[in-house]
């Protein structure tokens, strides 16, 4: 038999995947805001989603970041130096706990700040991981029996009390010929997560003809270095073009544009 594990992170619930397993975890991401050597808690709705089964559920920590394409990348816990996965605590009787069919439970989750840490590191991060420990028979699409777990991740986030300053940075913009698409660089050089919409758009300099592109949404961490790929449309006339483009990333004070001139040839 097939041991089939499903993993979602930041993701509410996952019965759609199987039928007869899930488990809902809400809300996907949770923001802690405290000082030095202070106390933070906020609570996580653990629901077992399943019609039939009773789900024994384990909870653990671990770490995350974005790479440069802003996927999530997962480590174990306290292996990344924007880490906070230490200072979180969770009781012993919620750590591991079992749901029947249809039930929920709260689970209370406090950080502790040391008294001391690096402050060049204005933001940290964990994962807080509810894993089910007893797999469930199931069918895949193609019949066979299966035994299927499930895992869900909810986002921690800590920053102190420190006047919050958003800010990127466009740092360039490139076309790439063979690949019909544009390449943008950006870095987020503030001291608080940064999430918005990259809105470009493309300019026929002989026509004048406008087309409004795909928009984009992005999710970035101080310090975070980002590469974006934006598609172009296909069978591209020749001619000489302009790409303009918006990032949004709060209120109207804090927008960042850019644009690029270039011939396809």
């Amino acid at each position: 038999m097939k041991i089939a594990a499903v993993f979602l992170i930041a993701v509410c619930w996952c019965s759609n995947v199987f039928a007869q397993t899930g488990v809902s975890v809400s809300p996907p991401r949770l923001y802690f805001e405290s000082d030095a050597g202070q106390s933070s808690r906020q609570k996580v709705t653990v629901t077992n989603v399943s019609s039939t089964h009773v789900m024994n559920l384990a909870v653990s920590l671990g770490d995350w970041q974005y790479n440069e394409m802003g996927e999530n990348m997962m480590y174990p816990a306290d292996s990344l130096s924007t880490s906070c996965a230490g200072w979180v605590n969770i009781s012993k009787a919620d750590s591991y706990f079992s749901l029947k069919p249809g039930e929920n439970r709260e689970v209370e989750v406090n950080i502790t700040v040391p008294n001391v840490f690096k402050e060049n590191i204005p933001t940290h991060t964990a994962m807080l991981y509810v894993t089910q420990m007893n797999p469930v028979d199931d069918v895949d699409s193609s019949g066979a029996n299966i035994k299927v777990s499930v895992r869900s991740g909810i986002k921690l986030f800590h920053r102190t009390n420190e006047i919050k300053k958003r800010k990127l940075e466009i740092e360039n913009i490139l076309f790439d010929k063979k690949a019909n698409h544009i390449q943008l660089y950006f870095s987020n050089n503030g001291n608080i997560w940064a999430d918005g919409i990259v809105y470009p758009e493309l300019l026929n300099g002989a026509t004048g003809k406008k087309t409004v592109l795909d928009h984009i949404v992005f999710y970035s961490m101080p310090a975070d270095k980002r590469k974006m790929l934006i598609s172009l449309p296909e069978n591209l006339e020749k001619g000489k073009y302009t790409v303009n483009i918006l990032i949004d990333y709060g209120d109207d004070n804090t927008i960042e544009m850019g644009e690029l001139s270039f011939t396809n040839e």
